[in-house]
């Protein structure tokens, strides 16, 4: 009876501490790496990870000894890199010794917009020692950031990603038919002005016409009014 107590005596210490370390460890999906007398745990915040929904890179930063270290101040920055485009963010404490979260705990806080693998590259000091480290997501180290369509439930919205994907593709054939309907607008506005024009002209020359006809009628009337007949002229 004793043994069997003492055996579940350890089994039950021997849960509780590896809950405990559970409890205060890093993500599983983390890539570790030492730097020197600097041990580096990197990866997403929150895992799994989905566009569109605020997230952070999560760097937890230790002594070989495993002490944690709190006095990092604003000595050490991160890159976020997606295909071509970077951005470089500030590292602030997740936690605050004695208070809450667990010390050693930096966070750079974004939302990612598009699927994917990423990178986090780190360059800055850790209490003197440079830092140029580079982690990029993969199966084996922190995970690719999912299109939240992959969990959307009932309907799957398209993702403000591949909404705005879509304004990009749309834009340039709106503006293209957009230019093709001003220049038929200009085309029939310049052939409203000749129309308009060549109907004016018509107008004026018949106009001048007619004007001409009635100053040679007066003419006509004029001369025949004038003219005297041979029978009524006196004998001489």
């Amino acid at each position: 009876m004793k043994r069997f107590l003492a055996r579940s005596m350890t089994f039950l210490l021997a849960a509780a501490a590896v809950m405990a370390g559970a409890a205060v460890a890093p993500a599983s999906a983390h890539e570790t790496r030492a730097g020197g007398p600097i041990r580096f745990v990197v990866g997403w915040g929150d895992e799994p990870t989905y566009t569109g929904f605020k997230n952070s890179v999560q760097v937890t930063i230790s002594e070989a000894s495993g002490a944690p270290v709190t006095d990092l101040g604003d000595t050490l920055t991160v890159e976020v890199i997606k295909g071509e485009d970077k951005t470089t963010l500030p590292l602030v404490p997740n936690f605050r010794v004695g208070a809450f979260g667990t010390p050693g705990d930096y966070r750079a806080w974004l939302t990612p917009t598009r699927p994917g693998g990423y990178t986090f590259h780190l360059i800055g000091t850790v209490r003197g020692q440079k830092v140029d480290e580079t982690f990029t997501s993969s199966k084996t180290t922190f995970n690719d950031v999912e299109d939240v369509t992959s969990i959307a439930f009932p309907a799957k919205d398209p993702s403000t990603g591949q909404l705005a994907t879509r304004i990009d593709r749309e834009v340039p054939r709106l503006e293209a038919a957009l230019q093709e309907a001003e220049d038929q607008a200009a085309s029939a506005q310049t052939l409203a002005l000749v129309g308009v024009a060549v109907g004016t002209a018509g107008l004026l020359s018949a106009a001048g016409a007619l004007v001409v006809a009635r100053r040679r009628g007066d003419i006509d009337r004029a001369a025949r009014h004038n003219r005297v007949p041979e029978m009524a002229r006196p004998n001489a």
